[in-house]
């Protein structure tokens, strides 16, 4: 909650800076992107450490763009393990005109504590971008595909201590889903850039529902400080697992 009260009142004390010109186009044939980490540790009447880190990267191909993300997330409490999410997402566009372009996704998901053991979908569909200035980037895409997933019962020891004793695996499932996702980009100054991803699976067994906002202020041409908040929405999960998991970071990005 302190988190997100923080990125309000950041996006509410930065003024908006405009830009009307086209943006620059993006370097060919050579991989861009930024990484990201960071790591937290407390002692004395509890003690916990998490850490998580992503690295998002693309390159620019003529028409073709292809993207990368990876990230991961670990955390302790008490010595428990309560928190551990490693995921990974490739995509490919295709421009047909300046503002319309087709992809195809790839989307994987292991996730200890989410009630499923894992998540993964192929989709393709059609985007377009609304906004592509300097200051405002807005995309939005609209697609379908294939899901594929394992639900599993999460057990908790009975000693009231949260830690998962046992995971009772339940056959696999998978269907077609159908897809919806925004992209969105608002320079605010010259040091400090507003972004927010969201993204939508929806099946008839479950919806996968992921939101990251996020604002990166740079402290130098190639560092920034991003404080993010992430929000992760299983419609259905299986018994034993919460449906919405949350995660609020403040990490170091390095930009290359």
């Amino acid at each position: 909650m302190k988190l997100q009260v923080a990125l309000l009142a950041l996006i509410g004390l930065t003024p908006v800076v405009g830009f009307c010109d086209d943006p620059p186009p993006p370097p060919q044939d050579v991989w861009t992107g930024k990484g990201q980490a960071g790591y937290t540790s407390s002692q004395g009447n509890s003690e916990s450490k998490a850490a998580n880190a992503a690295l998002d990267a693309a390159l620019v191909d003529g028409p073709w763009q292809h993207s990368l993300h990876l990230a991961g997330l670990y955390g302790q409490s008490a010595g428990i393990v309560a928190a551990e999410r490693w995921e990974t997402g490739w995509q490919t566009n295709y421009d047909l005109t300046s503002q319309l372009y087709t992809f195809g996704g790839l989307r994987y998901q292991h996730d200890m504590f989410s009630g499923f053991e894992y998540q993964a979908s192929v989709t393709a569909g059609m985007g377009y971008k609304l906004f592509n200035s300097d200051a405002t980037k807005l995309d939005v895409q609209v697609g379908a595909g294939y899901k594929t997933f394992r639900p599993e019962v999460l057990i908790d020891d009975p000693d009231g201590s949260g830690r998962v004793i046992a995971r009772d695996v339940q056959p696999t499932e998978s269907g077609a889903i159908g897809t919806v996702g925004v992209n969105y980009a608002q320079v605010l100054t010259k040091t400090t850039t507003l972004t927010d991803k969201l993204l939508v699976e929806s099946g008839s067994d479950d919806t996968l529902i992921t939101n990251t906002l996020a604002v990166a202020v740079k402290v130098s041409t190639k560092l920034a400080l991003s404080l993010g908040y992430n929000v992760q929405d299983n419609t259905t999960p299986a018994a034993g697992a919460k449906h919405v998991d949350t995660l609020e970071t403040v990490n170091l990005v390095y930009a290359f």
